[in-house]
């Protein structure tokens, strides 16, 4: 495969709606401008990883079976665009969880720790210096800074308007 670049993106409040701890997909709904951006991403040979921090499942609030259905949720309104993303990482550990085998003092690969960042390019062809992290929290900035990934905050408005000068 070749070496391309890639966006770790933040599912909650940057891919979708936050809908804390959501597992419904009734609820999914992609963020209105998220579909075209990552469209536009992909055509611009970009790899398109999300990345989310999934704390319920420590927290006792869902099995880590019922995510499956919020990721088919997600595909399908991504496909409406033409996209696919090429992967999905998720941790599904926290310090304080009530399920002790989630229960982890600092969890490598919750964000602010670059675990999953770093597992996606273990894993996959990816061009670190020309890739990026797009969150909407601090944990997201921190993740990619620690994985070596240029690290840009989102805080809402248009997604492509936000990334197209960024796109190298």
């Amino acid at each position: 495969m070749a070496l391309n670049p890639a966006v770790f993106i933040d599912k909650d409040g940057t891919l979708i709606h936050d809908v804390p701890y959501n597992v419904d997909p009734q609820y999914v709904r992609l963020r209105e401008d998220a579909g075209e951006a990552l469209a536009r991403l992909q055509h611009n040979g970009y790899r398109l990883i999300l990345v989310s921090n999934q704390s319920g499942i420590a927290l006792g609030l869902f099995d880590p079976e019922a995510l499956d259905a919020v990721w088919a949720r997600i595909a399908v309104a991504l496909s409406d665009y033409g996209v696919v993303l090429d992967a999905i990482y998720h941790c599904p550990h926290h310090p304080e969880a009530t399920v002790e085998a989630y229960r982890h003092p600092d969890p490598p690969l919750r964000k602010p720790n670059p675990g999953m960042l770093l597992q996606a390019i273990a894993e996959w062809p990816v061009d670190v210096a020309r890739s990026l992290m797009v969150g909407d929290k601090e944990a997201d900035m921190e993740a990619a800074r620690r994985a070596g990934v240029r690290g840009l905050k989102f805080s809402g408005g248009d997604l492509w308007e936000f990334l197209k000068d960024e796109i190298r």
